[in-house]
This record gives C-alpha cells, structure tokens and sequence, in this order.
C-alpha cells in the first residue's frame, strides 16, 4: 500500500488504530454549510451577531426583564384581539358598512368570509405595535432562533452542529473525475457504513491534488483507492484519527474552534457572538500566549494547538513539533510518531544535538547558542568561534560529528583527547586546512578567559548516566538510542519532545533552546515548504533568545507557525521583551497577568477612536391630561417612562485594553487575543470566552 508520494523513512512508534471512525458522517460534515466571514471566525460556528443600534440595545436588557415584557406585551394583545372580535368590531363597522352587518347576520357566506378576513389586518396591526414595544424580535432573536436551529440542525462528531439546513453533495467529486467506473466502489461503500473518517477524506483528497499533474503517480494513487479504500495512503504510522480527540476541529476549513467572542462593548460588533478560531493562515505569524500558571495556557491553547496540527499532520499537510516538560498535558503519547525524552528509560528516540546540520560550523554555532544561558550572551561570538575551532577538525578526522564527552574533553584541553585529535585529522590528511584553527584553539587552553572551559561546563550538565544514548555518541558508548533530527520538517511528522525539568532543570533549558533553534533555523531553510511547520512550546521562558526572536519573523514567509506560552514576561531579559511581541503577529493575554506585563499588551494593541456620548435625560411632563395618561399606559407596557433626552456625542482616543483592565477585570475561563492572518488581515483584540 503506497504512503504520501514521495515522504519516505519517516520513523514511526505507534501501530495502527484498528478501522476508521465508526458512525462518522463525512457525507453529513462536507455538506455542512460553511460561512465566509472575516479570519478567526470558526466556519461552522454561529456567525457574528448584527451591529445595529437597535440590536445592540436589546441584547443589553436582561433576559428576565425581557421575558416579563415581552409576555406582558402579549397578554394585552391578545385581550385587544379577543374584545375587537367579540362585538366591537363589528359594532365599528355598523357605523361604515351597514350592507356588510346585515348581510353577514343573514349568514351569506361573502359577508360572513369578508368579516372574518378583517381579522386579519387587525391581528397583523396588533402584532406590529406591541411586537415592537414588547421587543418580540429580540425574544426570538435570543431564545426562539437558538432552539430552532438545534431542532432543525444535524450533529457532525468532529465540528459541532451543522448551520442550516444540509444539502448532501458527492464527497468524492474531485477523485470520481479523475477515476474510472468501479475504481471508488470500496469507498462509497465504506463512507455509506460510516467507516470513512474527516482525517481519510481530508487525506484522500490532499493526496490527489499533490499527484494530479503526474500521471504515473496518479494511476498509483487510484489503484491503491480501488484496492483499500479509505486506508489508502495512510500516514507512515498508520494512524487515522488521534485517541480521545475533541470535537473543536473542522479540517475542511484547517480550523481549530478557540473559544466564543464575548457581547461587550470592547468586542467589535463584527465578532460579538462568533466562535473564533485558528488556522494556519493565522498561526504562520506566530502567537505569543502570556498568563500565570493555572490559568489555562496548557489545556485551553497549547494542548488543543498540537491536537489540531497532529490531525493535519495525519492528513499529509502539515508537521509538528511539541516541546513541553514531561509532565505537561499535551497529548498523550499516542498522538505522536516520536517522543524524545531523555532521562526516560522508556524513550525510543534520543535528540541530534546537531540537528541534521549541512555544515559542520552551522552545527556548532547553533549548540553553542543553546548552552549559554541569557546572561552570558556577550560570550556568545567567542563560544561559537571555540566550539567550530573543534567540531570541523573534528568532522574531518573521524569523519562524523564528535559525541558530547569527547566535546567536553577537547574543550577542557584533556592532552590525550587532544593528541588524538591531531592524530587523526593528520590521518586524514587535512592538517594543513585545520591547523590555523587547531593552534588557536590550543593557545586558549588553559587561560582564565577562554570560553572552552565555560562550554565544557555547560555540556558536562548533558554528559550525564541517566542521559546516556540520548544524545550524539562517544567513541566506545553503549549502543545509543536513534537520534532524531529537526532538520526533518519535510515529512508530514508529529513530534513530542518531553524535557526533564524537575529532575534536571538546567539541561532541561539547555535542550529547549537547541530544539528551538532548531526547528526555526530547519523550518527556514526548507527547500519544500508544501507542508505547515508548527512549533508548540508549552513554556518558552528558557526557549526564547535573541536567535529564536530573529528566526521567528522569518516563519511567516516559511509556511511555518509558533506558539509560545508564558507564565510572566519577567521571566525575560528586559532587551527581548518589546522585539518578541513585535516579531510575532498574534498576542493572548490570560486572566491573573501581571500589571507590567499588562503594559506591553496595551501598548501593542494601542487605541481606538470611539464615539462619547454624554446624555441628559429628564422625564416628559409635556401636554394634557389624555397625553400624559397615554405616556403612563406605554410606560407600563415597555418598562420606561416616557422621556426627552439630550444628546452630545465627540470623538475620543481610548485604549483598547488597559493594563489595569488585564489585569484585575479580566474574568476566569476568558482570554484576550489578537491575531494577524499571513497577509497582512489584523484581528482586533477580543474578548474570548474558552471552552
């Protein structure tokens, strides 16, 4: 059975789920009715409320006061009704049509028909005015459309419930016409028994866009459906669905339902009421997340985050890679083709702590970024120049990179690691290209500024018991672990890299910030960019540097994406903090935020121009007795008495979210996002209610 044309040698860890995703309606979840709306609107989800006035004040009156009213309303309707058409009426029309009055208590049936239509107006009249004053749109605006709709609506597993009335359409359209008669018989036969999943159908059809210009991989494509159906060009794991998923997932659309836009003043009235979500079109500017611990950046953002990129990775379009320490809910194993955990005796993979490098001096540049820590930057050039001074010779010597102890011993200047360097790149007879960098290298041994002895310490944090065959290998190391490297972002893969933060902290930070750098350096130097490149750091306190901030601004062009969660800005050198939140495109603030760290989102969301009015009102006692007497009767059907205002309106700058306003008034179960689609569409901050 042939895999997604051509990704092959792509490890894998988990076996194959047994079947699809039985009772699934892929016919039901297509013909879904989607909305075009504007980015960060969940497609399936309820569309923006209207922005009228009018609408804007009625859902500003408390459900109960709206009821009573609205019933209150009716009640003397009705009793209107039933008097005008017990007598009164008809006593009316004596006056106007006395022929119509005699002929209709003769019992002539065109009397009779004629009486009885006036009904008709008169009830349409009588809905009219205190429709209007019992607010009766409003009721079913907020109750009755709501109740309909699920009455009416058909539930789709993966995407909530379908807008609107469903038109089923053909779910393989685009295969039957490449395909010949009898080539999709499995197919529909498995979608029809509820076999077919959105992952197959998602899979299927990405597969044939990627062969639809190349015959001979087209045939291949159509004999592999004929012959296993759904199963066709499965995933190299075999998975097709992710164990224990959730329904916030439309992988028609590649969106991920966040959470529900709040109805508050601050909202824009375009997104008041609508679902917002995530896409690759929003998450390939990067989101930085920022809220205490506790208050839900894990199971609200970064856990959904990498279930939705694990699904589109199921599906060939999109790879992912999870950095979160061991314990951090983000998925169980199962989601994922590799779990680098080092520490863990049962992990099945270890990391190249050279990431697959093409060069070897790239490869030492970006491990000597990753072992200093923030405060120690200013050596940053020197510890480079000192790791390459080895790493190349190195390279040339014994022909591969050198294992982390025969690091750590050569940047000691160990005489008998040292001497064995020299032997075997005069072995290999590139002395004379090395030997420049090889006496530089060895001048510094030993001198109370040379960055070696700093390195050295620093990977000795790495070359522990408890890590061996996790890492890059030393001559005579027992059989080490397969290394897997982050150069590999051109497979449709899903990677979880579990940090040992508890039991050692430091090498933790350390091998955050290498897969970060990774990652970032592999995900712009892809030649094939056809698939999304996510990144989800669970905690990117100890990820985020200089290096990380630049590679960051160039995912965009990339098809790649981050999302960064942090419990506190401070966590940050003060020189990072404003060039990391304008190196990414989408900003989250959650409930508990510090007030200084308040005071950055303010200032990226900056202000807006709004309408002040300042109103005056005092109570009509104009006109006469039946005026006034009039005023009271409305006043009692609507809940208001009669008043005459006075209006000033001006316009005023105001900030969007304060400080202040983050940090004390935002409630629990909420976030305030921002989000910047790839071109250039700017998501204002809303006020988003999480699931």
């Amino acid at each position: 059975m042939p895999g997604f044309p051509p990704r092959a040698g792509i490890p894998t860890q988990h076996a194959a789920p047994p079947g699809g995703t039985p009772g699934f309606d892929v016919t039901g979840w297509v013909s879904a009715k989607r909305h075009r709306t504007p980015p960060a609107i969940f497609s399936l989800g309820p569309e923006p409320r209207p922005s009228d006035p009018k609408t804007l004040a009625d859902d500003a009156i408390p459900g109960w006061k709206l009821i009573l009213r609205a019933a209150l309303n009716f009640l003397v309707a009705l009793e209107i009704f039933m008097w005008l058409t017990g007598g009164a009426l008809v006593w009316a029309l004596g006056f106007v049509w006395p022929a119509l009055i005699k002929a209709a208590g003769q019992e002539e049936f065109w009397a009779t028909t004629l009486l009885n239509l006036l009904y008709v107006p008169v009830a349409l009249i009588l809905v009219f005015v205190f429709g209007r004053m019992g607010r009766w749109k409003a009721v079913w605006r907020r109750y009755g459309s709501p109740a309909w709709s699920r009455l009416r609506g058909v539930a789709v597993p993966t995407a909530g419930p379908v807008r609107g009335p469903v038109e089923p359409v053909d779910v393989w359209g685009p295969l039957r016409v490449v395909a010949d008669p009898g080539t999709l018989a499995l197919l529909d036969a498995e979608t029809a028994q509820g076999l077919v999943g959105d992952v197959d159908h998602q899979r299927l059809l990405g597969a044939l866009e990627r062969v639809r210009q190349e015959p001979e991989r087209l045939a291949a494509l159509l004999g592999a459906v004929r012959e296993h159906g759904a199963v066709a060009c499965a995933h190299p794991s075999g998975a097709r669905d992710l164990p224990g998923r959730s329904l916030a997932h439309d992988l028609l659309s590649r969106q991920l339902r966040l959470g529900a836009a709040e109805n508050v003043p601050k909202n824009p009235a375009g997104y008041r009421g609508a679902d917002i979500a995530l896409d690759p079109l929003l998450l390939g500017t990067s989101l930085l997340a920022v809220g205490p611990a506790g208050s839900g950046k894990t199971t609200r953002l970064t856990r959904p985050v990498a279930e939705a990129l694990c699904l589109q990775a199921l599906t060939g379009s999109a790879v992912v890679v999870v950095v979160g320490a061991a314990d951090a809910d983000l998925g169980p194993a199962a989601w994922y083709d590799v779990v680098v955990a080092p520490g863990d005796p049962q992990a099945g993979y270890g990391l190249d702590l050279f990431g697959g490098a093409a060069h070897a001096d790239e490869a030492a540049a970006r491990l000597a970024d990753a072992l200093l820590p923030d405060e120690l930057a200013l050596r940053t050039e020197s510890a480079r120049l000192a790791l390459q001074q080895i790493v190349g010779p190195f390279e040339s010597g014994y022909g591969r990179l050198p294992g982390v102890r025969e690091l750590v011993l050569l940047l000691r200047g160990e005489e008998q690691a040292w001497a064995g360097l020299l032997a075997a790149v005069r072995g290999s007879g590139m002395l004379d290209r090395h030997q420049h960098e090889l006496a530089q290298r060895e001048r510094m041994h030993g001198l109370a500024d040379d960055p070696g002895t700093l390195l050295a310490d620093r990977l000795a944090l790495l070359d522990r018991p408890v890590f061996a065959g996790c890492f890059n290998p030393s001559a005579g190391d027992r059989a080490p672990l397969p290394l897997f490297a982050l150069r590999a972002l051109d497979h449709p893969l899903r990677v979880r890299i579990a940090l040992p933060d508890h039991s050692h902290p430091e090498a933790a930070r350390i091998l955050a910030r290498l897969a970060v750098g990774q990652f970032l350096h592999a995900a712009a130097s892809r030649a094939d960019r056809s698939l999304f490149a996510g990144l989800v750091v669970d905690d990117a306190s100890a990820a985020v540097d200089t290096h990380a901030v630049r590679g960051l601004q160039r995912l965009r062009a990339a098809n790649a994406g981050a999302v960064l969660g942090l419990r506190t800005l401070v966590d940050l050198p003060e020189s990072l903090r404003a060039p990391l939140f304008g190196a990414v495109g989408g900003r989250m603030a959650f409930p508990g935020l510090a007030p200084w760290d308040g005071k950055l989102f303010e200032e990226a969301w900056g202000t807006v121009w709004v309408d002040e009015r300042d109103v005056t009102r005092s109570l009509d006692t104009s006109g006469g007795v039946v005026r006034r007497s009039f005023r009271g009767m409305r006043a009692l059907l609507e809940g208001e008495r009669a008043q005459t205002e006075s209006v000033t309106t001006r316009k005023v700058e105001r900030r969007r979210w304060s400080a202040s306003d983050l940090a004390q008034v935002l409630p629990r179960g909420h976030a305030v996002v921002s989000l910047t689609s790839v071109d250039g569409t700017q998501v204002p901050p809303l006020l988003v209610r999480l699931p």
